[in-house]
């Protein structure tokens, strides 16, 4: 599995969000700024804006501008997965050559490879909608995730 430098940021960017919210009705508990979200996860300025702008778009924060605007989850983070920050970020989890596994027409010996390429857009989502904001900013990942990082295999 390949992650874009911009989904990367937006994950770290969601999990500063949620860090700061509060738990009030939409997660929200103060404006951050994109300044204050780049400084504190390193993340180039202008590359933050643009994200932070698809993300808005997406529906996963809201914006407010001035002196007292910034940024905040637009819902809980506990009901936010990684699954739709990526989505937002990159569209669909898994894409051979452009196309989702179910659109391929493999041939002959290669015919099983479409099912291969199923079974592992179905473990990145068991995955990636498994975990929430909430979880990453809280540290407290689901059991399942604690025990395939726990693995000494998956680390290799």
């Amino acid at each position: 599995m390949r992650l874009s430098a911009r989904v990367d940021y937006a994950l770290r960017a969601s999990a500063e969000l949620a860090s700061v919210a509060d738990g009030a009705a939409a997660g929200r508990s103060r404006p951050v700024t994109a300044e204050q979200i780049a400084r504190s996860q390193e993340i180039p300025p202008k590359f933050l804006e643009s994200i932070l702008l698809q993300l808005r778009r997406g529906g996963i924060v809201q914006a407010q501008r001035g002196p007292e605007g910034g940024y905040w989850l637009a819902r809980p983070a506990s009901e936010i997965s990684l699954a739709e920050v990526i989505r937002v970020i990159d569209g669909p989890l898994a894409h051979i050559r452009g196309q989702r596994p179910e659109q391929l027409g493999y041939q002959g010996a290669a015919r099983a490879l479409q099912d291969v390429w199923i079974a592992l857009r179905a473990s990145e989502r068991e995955i990636l909608e498994l975990v929430t904001l909430a979880d990453v900013a809280g540290g407290t990942l689901p059991a399942r995730v604690n025990e395939l990082a726990a693995d000494p295999a998956a680390w290799s």
